[in-house]
């Protein structure tokens, strides 16, 4: 097949003890799937491209695909795949041979039908931090016509961070922990030998405890929060090993994932014995959440746990039919697809006694450090007052309790045609053709709420002479106070307590047509060489912005301020992709070696970025990502002993005109995050006989990548890093206020932030676990 595609067969996925799509990185050099704010945010990556951002509103750049269906958005189909089959995963832009278009790439996942001949299987799992798992399936005919298979797991680790709850009210002192089952039954039925249908139906839940942050650098305000904490905060110095971090709120996430499917397959008698396809699916996914959104133990701000206050939910139905045959000369595919997702978000963001006099702290601590070069103190006692001085308000009372209660009910359908038509010119071209044209429609209602009634903001929005008197009272001169009180408004009207949003309503439409494909062609030169070329156009739709933005002159590309954006929409992103390749076979087919230089350049890149005070999809002009690709699997002269390598060079960066968004000017020319430069993949494996019945294998794998950026802005070799609120403004304008909810997810730039009191980082367990498996087949 002419495109860069590694398949992971059954066994060597069983040997490697792949059980989710993260695992897959160890044998998939150019893949890289991480976590950021939950397990509900994971992001997976091909060739240095992925979804950058936790919102919901962003499509995947990398599609995941199991049994034929698509899963709907990040951390959505990143569970427990049962017994797996087969796994393809496709680098470059997809569209015209699966349902479901995507930008980057395709994870495809096929699992194990049911077998009319009795099999059963059943798996043990021990590890380090007191992981604990058990596996089990049975399959079984039911008639002639019609089997069964069951699959059921259930999987539990301790956390693997440890965690100082600082002022409470956390109790629960480890984090990181797994806690989930599931279950999945098929009925294949087999009404005559040229028609089988298979019905699926799963479902999965998950009750865990994630995620806190490690602290990788102590900034200039961890004085300011280690005091609220009481001397709880922060991490007096840092110590990665420890795995200690600072989380007074807690970080429950509650799960569920369910669906039901119906393949049919039936082999006509007319076109060449044409097949046709027909992949129907109902599936749902709910996830609750909150966490502690200021990474300390002091009570700052947090978001609640509540299907309320901080939840996502999709519903999805989805039709694929296939037609495919082929002549003698062609082989052809022609398809349909269409979806309808319903997506509901709902934020809330609350916040604790401290914040008020964090945000007085150290905004009056930035004031105090921009006027010192002009000479002129400023009175820095009690200055955790500052802010209810600005508003006239006793302390504690402008900025407290539940700041934001938000929500966003999404309906989005997908209709597309897509065919695949290969010609052999002779027994060694071949040419393929593949196109595939997408309607895209969306629409989203958004309900904004404050429920304290931003009274803070609302004083500094009405009257300003307050913080003036508060700031002239300080020591600040009456001529600085019109330069300096825009920006004390701008750190008193954040998004979350904003109360020009209180009340708000909205309603926004998107549509769009779009035309994408493929043509490659390949020449087989001998039995075990083949050489080809391809070039691709793919796309992916845009959305909406579900989360706060406002901006100085409310529009998404305005500069910050505190004027809210009705428009929130972002357009599609599109990108042409090249590649030359080689796939080879060597020593009887006992040795396998791939290779291939791909260079994609994407326009209108959705870059979920975190602007100081809120989130914000923007279209970056250009990202290229180019490199080259080598693979091979080797079965040694030696019997039972086989070899597994993989190595890519990746140079993902994006464009070097400059950006018009100030908060976006440290993008041109950087490289794009979770983008190494090398990366490799090994492994072996070598299997013996003890007698004719019973065999043994050991495994050995391992993954290398040199450093990348991380969405936290810093250079590191770490899987997640983020930063926490900022301790002083840039400048003394409104539009430069930077204290704000962590950036955990999104990026502005792959360079590190001039203000912050901590990084932090979350930590992997040690991927170290025995098995124990068992399977017996009867006729």
């Amino acid at each position: 097949m002419p495109i860069t595609m590694a398949t992971l067969p059954e066994q060597l996925l069983q040997d490697t003890g792949v059980h989710d799509i993260k695992d897959l990185q160890t044998l998939v050099p150019t893949l890289f799937v991480t976590s950021t704010t939950s397990e509900t945010q994971t992001t997976a990556r091909i060739r240095g491209v992925g979804t950058v951002g936790d919102n919901p509103g962003l499509e995947s750049s990398v599609g995941i695909v199991i049994d034929g269906v698509p899963r709907a958005r990040n951390g959505v189909a990143f569970g427990d795949l049962g017994e797996i089959e087969q796994v393809e995963v496709l680098k470059g832009p997809q569209g015209t041979v699966f349902g479901k278009n995507t930008s980057a790439g395709l994870i495809n996942v096929i699992t194990k039908r049911p077998s009319f001949t009795e099999e059963g299987n059943l798996e043990f799992t021990v590890g380090n931090h007191g992981a604990a798992g058990v596996a089990g399936s049975y399959s079984n005919k039911l008639s002639d016509y019609a089997a069964f298979r069951v699959y059921a797991v259930d999987r539990k680790r301790d956390g693997f961070n440890d965690v100082n709850v600082g002022v409470g009210p956390r109790t629960l002192t480890h984090d990181g922990d797994q806690d989930f089952h599931s279950v999945r039954a098929q009925l294949l039925i087999k009404p005559a030998n040229d028609v089988d249908i298979n019905i699926i139906g799963d479902y999965t839940q998950r009750n865990e405890n994630c995620c806190v942050g490690v602290t990788v650098v102590r900034g200039p305000s961890a004085a300011i929060v280690n005091a609220l904490a009481g001397g709880n905060g922060v991490i007096p110095a840092v110590d990665i090993d420890k795995r200690l971090a600072y989380n007074n709120r807690d970080t429950t996430q509650k799960i569920t994932d369910k669906g039901l499917s119906v393949e049919a397959n039936w082999g006509m008698p007319w076109l060449n014995n044409a097949t046709l396809t027909s992949i129907t699916a109902l599936r749902k996914w709910d996830a609750i959440g909150g966490a502690d959104i200021d990474y300390s133990g002091a009570d700052i701000w947090y978001r609640p746990y509540g299907a309320n206050d901080n939840s996502v939910r999709f519903k999805t139905f989805s039709q694929e039919l296939r037609l495919a045959g082929h002549t003698d000369r062609i082989d052809w595919m022609a398809g349909l697809y269409y979806d309808n997702e319903k997506l509901q978000r709902h934020d809330a963001v609350t916040l604790g006694p401290a914040y008020e006099p964090y945000l007085s702290t150290a905004l009056l601590g930035g004031i105090a450090s921009n006027l010192a070069v002009f000479g002129i103190p400023v009175n820095m006692g009690n200055a955790g007052a500052f802010l209810s001085e600005a508003a006239g308000m006793p302390y504690r009372t402008a900025f407290t309790g539940a700041a934001s209660r938000d929500r966003w009910n999404q309906e989005a359908r997908s209709t597309a045609a897509f065919t695949n038509l290969t010609y052999h010119a002779t027994d060694k071209l071949a040419l393929t053709l593949g196109l595939r044209y997408t309607h895209e429609k969306k629409s989203v209602d958004s309900f904004y709420s404050n429920p304290n009634g931003g009274q803070g903001c609302a004083v500094a929005l009405t009257n300003p002479a307050s913080i003036d008197a508060a700031l002239v009272g300080r020591g600040v001169p009456g001529f600085f106070t019109p330069f300096v009180t825009p920006t004390v408004i701008g750190y008193m009207c954040l998004p979350w307590a904003n109360t020009l949003f209180n009340g708000r309503t909205t309603t926004q439409t998107f549509s769009d047509n779009e035309w994408s494909g493929t043509l490659k062609a390949a020449y087989r030169w001998s039995d075990s060489v083949m050489t080809y070329a391809s070039a691709a156009r793919g796309y992916k739709a845009g959305g909406f912005n579900l989360d706060r933005v406002q901006s100085s002159n409310g529009l998404s590309s305005g500069p910050q301020g505190i004027m809210p954006v009705t428009d929130t929409s972002f357009p599609g992103e599109f990108v042409d992709s090249y590649e030359l390749g080689a796939k080879t076979s060597w020593q009887g087919g006992d040795l396998l070696l791939n290779a291939a230089l791909f260079h994609s350049k994407y326009t209108d890149f959705q870059l979920n970025s975190f602007l100081g005070t809120s989130y914000v999809v923007r279209s970056i002009p250009e990202l290229t990502t180019k490199g080259l690709y080598a693979d091979l699997l080797w079965q040694t002269r030696l019997s039972g002993l086989s070899l597994q390598a993989g190595a890519t060079y990746t140079d993902a960066k994006y464009g070097d005109d400059p950006l018009p968004d100030a908060g976006l000017a440290l993008i041109p020319g950087n490289t794009a995050s979770f983008a190494p430069k090398w990366a490799f993949t090994g492994g072996i494996t070598y299997q013996w006989h003890f007698n004719d019945r019973l065999i043994g294998r050991f495994n050995v794998g391992a993954k290398h990548t040199t450093a990348s950026t991380t969405p936290a802005r810093t250079s590191t070799r770490t899987r997640r890093s983020r930063p926490t609120p900022c301790s002083m403004p840039a400048s003394s304008s409104a539009q430069s206020a930077s204290v704000g909810r962590s950036s955990c997810g999104a990026t502005t730039s792959p360079t590190r932030p001039t203000c912050r009191w901590a990084t932090t980082r979350r930590c992997k367990p040690a991927r170290s676990t025995l098995s124990w498996a068992h399977r017996a087949r009867s006729a």
